[in-house]
């Protein structure tokens, strides 16, 4: 792996087909800009076999390093490229949590089931631990460059010996009133057991000798979370220095009469994966049980200073009962999701040039009244470029609106601060029937939204938690009102979360509608949510787990048979994962009968593209950048060269994934109406493609080559500067969109 700005191929260790007895690849590097992306030659690979899929958990590692790989992109603000290295991290330590933890389990459990790869849960340990340990050493190496560039641009992150006679006396100051007195030295000996150090904790081992004598003694330092771990130095200048630097520097405060012999420190993350008994009586109860039981996870990672000595470091690897594969020495900083605290507001000049979200005109156009904008015509609001405040006023205006007498909303994720929970409960209060399905399961999220569940209680929203055995995913909110000719019914389905601040980075599709088909089919769905009744008669929504799978394989077979009939035959569709067997094979069959198709994945792809009678007609891509891609689109060329007005257009809740696909509730929305139908397809979808600024190719052994090309397209800047097709109102009439009719990608993949 190559750690600079033009690095074009990123391979995770283990990732590569030619690990395997048998299989051998031959790389062939782009050797200019602009120029044909590189190509890997591979042999067949047998339909049947388990080589037709990459690993799911390395390639979400080899999605971790195109991020990594952004903060050593230098056409980005530097602070931005702190961003992306703290996001990198961070983004390592869930997966370690959650993903490495149930490997973990399984393998301690003796379970050899093979994944779709065909690797045992302890081969994949290994390659993970062998991958993610090159992948923490490239980010050390990441933060010497970015360090550096900091210093120049005079944001310097500074060592104890580095400071001044007045810093220290300021820096004494503050570590007596701020720091002493939340700090807890813990000596280890017989009589002191160790001591419980939680998840993601951090903590400071050290050997001291008592002074004049021999006598030495083994302690720890635990630091608690609450602590910023960079300690910003007073004065115009804008200095940090770590907080381990500051505790060192005074010591002898917290053991005055021992000297430092030896000092480094440590790091834990653990078992994040929550047990829920499914015949519990109470599941909030359980759940709250279930948080505490987590916080006390076993040790899945253990990172500690490359030059620990062996007498401390053999200490803390036998008292946390980590397993010495689980023990990660890395030189540099431990815990690089703190770099985040070094991003201050006041350098706008190295971060990103701020962008205020538009307000659709088509609201506008309508005095602000979201229920006659959509009354005019489907609408559909693209984030973070059009404002998320349409999905706040839809349910704020329902709560005050007297003519609304329902809501009914999916919630599972949203901020504490949540104007959506506010609004739905403004409007229990104002006597209308208001019920809300909170998913408990939302990871990482559960506390938090146990929390606000009490608040809807309270205020007389009928709470639903949802199935035990599967999560509610989709995004819906449906709204009933009293009209001159009855009641109407007005729809918001979504592909991101009712989250006010993720939806400022997150890209993700709002679409609203009064379509009666789909208000009743979003009634219909919620029937299914609490009376668990299965849900008949659905008119144009398809939905997980009991038909959108097979409704997409059903749509692959019809471009297949259009395809063999010698009809135009493709599809083009864009997610976070792509993961399903079933899905994967479909999109195989179809390349073989000469469907044409184009994925914009963001993270995990096990698809393999590209490979002669397997995948030579699939082509892959994903985009990392400024903003995190986040809807999910599918469209299928219905017997016509994609783009036309004669393609079936869907947006969706859900990645292609087992679990969105079996073990959760998720949405599957037709586009129809013709503005948003182009809007989606057209443009949306259709800049994706064509992105060649932030864009990467991922080849058939799950490596991926960043496109050079020198005709620079960036998706996140167009949308940034031009106005979505079904929110322009009356202000877009007659003007046609920069780019609007889109041809697909060549098969060749030249991004010029």
């Amino acid at each position: 792996m190559i750690l600079r700005p033009t690095a074009r191929f990123v391979r995770p260790p283990s990732c590569s087909l030619q690990s395997r007895p048998g299989m051998r690849g031959h790389l062939r590097f782009p050797s200019a800009k602009g120029q044909r992306m590189s190509t890997i030659d591979f042999p067949r690979v047998n339909p049947k076999s388990s080589d037709r899929f990459i690993n799911r958990e390395l390639s979400w590692l080899a999605f971790n390093t195109r991020v990594l790989e952004e903060a050593m992109n230098d056409k980005h603000p530097l602070l931005e490229r702190v961003r992306f290295l703290s996001i990198s991290a961070a983004n390592l330590d869930e997966f370690y949590m959650v993903r490495v933890a149930g490997l973990k389990g399984q393998d301690r459990a003796g379970i050899s089931t093979i994944s779709d790869d065909g690797l045992t849960p302890a081969q994949q340990l290994e390659a993970i631990n062998k991958a993610a340990h090159e992948l923490m050493q490239h980010q050390q190496d990441c933060w010497i460059v970015l360090k550096d560039l900091l210093n120049k641009e005079g944001i310097k992150v500074l060592e104890h010996e580095e400071m001044s006679e007045r810093d220290t006396k300021w820096l004494e100051s503050h570590f007596m009133e701020h720091i002493f007195p939340v700090l807890t030295p813990l000596a280890i000996d017989p009589a002191h057991p160790f001591p419980f150090i939680p998840n993601l904790g951090f903590s400071l081992v050290m050997l001291l000798q008592k002074r004049g004598t021999e006598e030495h003694l083994r302690a720890l330092l635990p630091i608690p979370h609450l602590i910023e771990r960079f300690v910003r130095l007073p004065g115009a200048a804008i200095r940090f220095i770590l907080i381990e630097e500051v505790i060192e520097m005074f010591l002898d405060r917290l053991f005055p009469d021992y000297e430092l012999v030896q000092i480094a420190n440590f790091r834990i993350i653990r078992d994040s994966v929550m047990e829920i008994d499914e015949e519990a009586e109470d599941l909030v109860r359980t759940f709250e049980t279930a948080l505490k039981r987590r916080r006390r996870g076993s040790v899945i990672r253990l990172t500690i200073n490359q030059n620990m000595p062996d007498e401390l470091s053999s200490i803390i690897i036998d008292e946390s009962g980590a397993d010495e594969g689980d023990v990660f020495r890395l030189r540099g900083i431990l815990g690089m999701a703190d770099l985040s605290q070094l991003i201050v507001k006041e350098r706008t000049d190295l971060l990103f040039e701020p962008f205020n979200a538009r307000f659709p005109e088509r609201v506008r156009d309508f005095g602000g009244n979201v229920f006659q904008a959509i009354r005019k015509k489907d609408m559909v609001v693209h984030h973070p470029y059009e404002s998320f405040d349409v999905v706040v006023q839809f349910v704020r205006q329902a709560a005050r609106d007297p003519k609304v007498v329902a809501i009914k909303q999916t919630l599972y994720r949203t901020s504490n601060d949540s104007p959506i929970v506010e609004a739905l409960i403004e409007a229990a209060e104002a006597g209308k029937s208001v019920t809300a399905m909170v998913e408990l399961k939302a990871r990482f999220d559960e506390e938090a939204n146990i929390r606000w569940a009490r608040d809807l209680e309270r205020a007389g929203v009928q709470v639903i938690y949802g199935f035990m055995d599967m999560k509610t995913h989709a995004k819906v909110n449906l709204v009933v009102r009293r009209e001159t000719k009855g009641l109407r019914s007005y729809v918001h389905y979504g592909t991101g979360n009712y989250h006010p601040h993720t939806a400022k980075v997150y890209t993700d599709l709002s679409f609203f509608t009064c379509d009666p088909a789909l208000t009743a089919d979003a009634a219909r769905l919620f029937n299914y949510m609490t009376g668990y009744a299965s849900p008949e008669g659905m008119e144009k929504l398809s939905y997980s787990p009991l038909t959108l799978r097979d409704f997409l394989v059903d749509r692959i077979e019809d471009e297949i048979k259009n395809a063999q009939a010698g009809k135009p035959a493709g599809m083009w569709a864009k997610m976070n994962s792509v993961v399903d067997p079933v899905l994967i094979d479909a999109m195989y069959k179809a390349s073989n009968a000469g469907v044409q198709i184009e994925l914009v994945v963001r993270g995990i792809c096990c698809l393999r593209p590209g490979i002669k009678g397997l995948s030579e007609n699939i082509r892959v891509k994903s985009i990392v950048g400024r903003y995190l891609e986040h809807s999910r689109i599918i469209a299928f060329a219905n017997g016509q060269d994609l783009p036309s007005r004669s393609a079936k257009v869907y947006i969706s809740s859900a990645d292609w994934m087992p679990r969105n696909l079996y073990r959760r509730l998720e949405t599957l929305v037709p586009i129809e109406n013709s503005t948003v139908h182009r809007q989606v397809l057209d443009e949306v979808m259709g800049m994706n493609l064509r992105d060649t600024d932030q864009s990467w190719t991922l080849n058939p052994d799950g490596s991926y080559d960043r496109i050079q090309s020198d005709d620079i397209v960036n998706v996140h800047h167009y949308f940034m500067t031009n106005p979505s097709f079904s929110g322009r109102g009356t202000a877009g009439k007659n003007k046609a969109a920069k780019g609007a009719k889109l041809k697909r990608p060549t098969k060749g993949r030249k991004t010029k």
